[in-house]
């Protein structure tokens, strides 16, 4: 069961990448896309907990350090018989 789900503006800021990044991160594995088809941007949510966290200056919110690349996500394969 996914915890929050945020849109991918909001995950881009979150690790302080573009947009672009977070999409290549979830094709290659990375992150776990989420439908919602009532949402916007195609209905794509990411899982917050799942996100890296980029470092930010505490008074200003400007980034220091964009977060790195999370590792692949270990899936489950189903063998056929």
């Amino acid at each position: 069961m996914p915890g929050k789900l945020v849109p991918i503006d909001v995950a881009a800021y979150i690790v302080g990448r573009p947009e672009a990044t977070v999409r290549r991160w979830a094709a290659e594995g990375r992150l776990t896309r989420h439908q919602d088809p009532r949402r916007r941007k195609n209905g794509v949510l990411y899982d917050f907990n799942e996100l890296p966290i980029a470092e930010r200056d505490d008074d200003t919110r400007a980034l220091i350090t964009p977060a790195d690349a999370p590792p692949v996500i270990e899936r489950a394969t189903l063998l056929a018989a």
